[in-house]
């Protein structure tokens, strides 16, 4: 770990917990947690089957994902009891999915049949402006984005006669309420709701093979067990709960978001190899500082011990030279043409503070799509209606002096390439 990223470390402080996940963590300290709410791979699967009444997975590889996953969850993300509750519900959940879908795609051959055609996908560093740009997008209809409730309830297919009063809604609400409720500090950082659009990410849950776990738990053996494998399998399995959410419920196209899928740009075009991208830049180092608090956090949702042994800062913060190899390797794939250029858009966080449309504009004419009137109506009145902070601030430190001039020569590459602008 560079002193650098100690310095961001040391810096972030947790918020106290809400009075009554305090209460329920203290008087079950002392229980056998594990016996009461139980994590192991072989009771979460009889729960699932139990309650779907379904028994096939499909093919066999997400199974040792599955095991390698809780085996770590269990043995090194030291969640507390609350945490156990909320990870038990949510993997039973995953499961249902899976068995669910595996279940559509047998009774309902057609659905495979289903064109996901050039999806747009949004990533860059996180804290990056990818939010907010990906809800701005969102408001053209000819996108269709993945909501909340239904990455989280996608069975039976979603409608459009019922699509806007569903009522796995509200029933996504309640879930979404007890979540928060956890910890109420998110709603600044990341505000979720039932009928918000969710990361990409959200729609690989079911496959047990994403960088999305490492981001909820300190499971280090994990990390580098998804180090060594090939994740086009998540990719491909994300497609297929695409076209089964569009298949009664359409869009032109995909609009989805990621900033996690960064470093597998290349395993993403192998799915998905008509794919339109959208790079979100923001000064580096001012990111780094924003994504340290908003991990911390995401630790301390279901832990009392955020930081763990140490063993994964570099993969939750990043030295400023991994996070910059990131870049090279997108930098080389647009120059040799693996990532075509007319594919590809450049967001600048900054420009799109200054003037949000403007930005937005350059996408459109980027990906030689119109911008009609009605649709930047819409997208000025969401920019209206949702100022920055509505939510609650989402405060946190800079990085000193010092540490901005050592990362600044390494991150020059990088911003020389795409333009992009100090923030500190």
């Amino acid at each position: 770990m560079t002193d650098q990223d100690y310095q961001r470390k040391a810096k972030w402080v947790p918020t106290p917990r809400p009075e009554w996940v305090q209460t329920l963590n203290q008087q079950a300290r002392h229980l056998d947690m594990a016996g009461i709410v139980p994590l192991d791979h072989q009771s979460l699967i009889a729960q699932a089957v139990k309650n779907t009444g379904l028994d096939d997975f499909g093919d066999d590889q997400w199974l040792e994902h599955f095991k390698v996953l809780m085996a770590a969850i269990e043995t090194e993300a030291n969640l507390h009891f609350a945490g156990r509750v909320l990870t038990r519900y949510e993997f039973v959940r995953y499961l249902e999915i899976r068995l669910n879908l595996v279940d559509w795609l047998k009774r309902e051959p057609a659905i495979e049949d289903e064109t996901v055609d050039r999806p747009i996908f949004i990533t860059g560093f996180g804290r990056s402006g990818t939010t907010i740009l990906y809800e701005v997008l969102a408001q053209d209809p000819r996108f269709r984005v993945p909501l909340k409730w239904e990455a989280l309830f996608p069975f039976p297919p979603p409608e459009t006669s019922s699509y806007a009063n569903d009522p796995r809604i509200q029933l996504t609400e309640h879930v979404n309420h007890f979540s928060e409720n956890m910890i109420p500090e998110l709603k600044a950082m990341h505000k979720s709701a039932a009928t918000l659009p969710v990361e990409s990410v959200e729609l690989l849950y079911f496959t047990f093979l994403s960088e999305v776990f490492t981001f909820a738990f300190q499971v280090p053996s994990y990390v580098r067990y998804l180090a060594g494998q090939d994740l086009r399998y998540c990719f491909e399995w994300q497609k297929k709960l695409l076209k089964l959410l569009q298949w009664r419920h359409k869009g032109k196209h995909w609009l989805l978001k990621g900033p996690s899928h960064l470093p597998y740009m290349r395993e993403l075009l192998g799915s998905f190899p008509d794919a339109r991208v959208i790079f979100t830049h923001r000064d580096p180092i001012a990111s780094a500082d924003s994504v340290v608090s908003l991990q911390a956090s995401l630790y301390w949702w279901r832990t009392d011990d955020p930081w763990g042994d140490g063993s994964l800062d570099n993969w939750v913060i990043g030295s400023a030279q991994t996070r910059a190899a990131l870049w090279d390797d997108i930098i080389d794939m647009i120059d040799d043409g693996t990532l075509d250029k007319n594919h590809v858009s450049n967001f600048q966080y900054q420009e799109f503070m200054a003037d949000p449309m403007a930005a937005v504009r350059r996408i459109y004419t980027d990906f030689d799509l119109e911008l009609t009137a009605d649709v930047e109506a819409r997208m000025v009145k969401f920019l209206a209606d949702k100022p920055q902070g509505k939510f609650g601030r989402h405060d946190y430190q800079n990085a000193p002096k010092t540490v901005v001039e050592q990362e600044r020569a390494v991150y020059k590459k990088y911003q020389d390439y795409f333009g992009v602008p100090n923030e500190l």
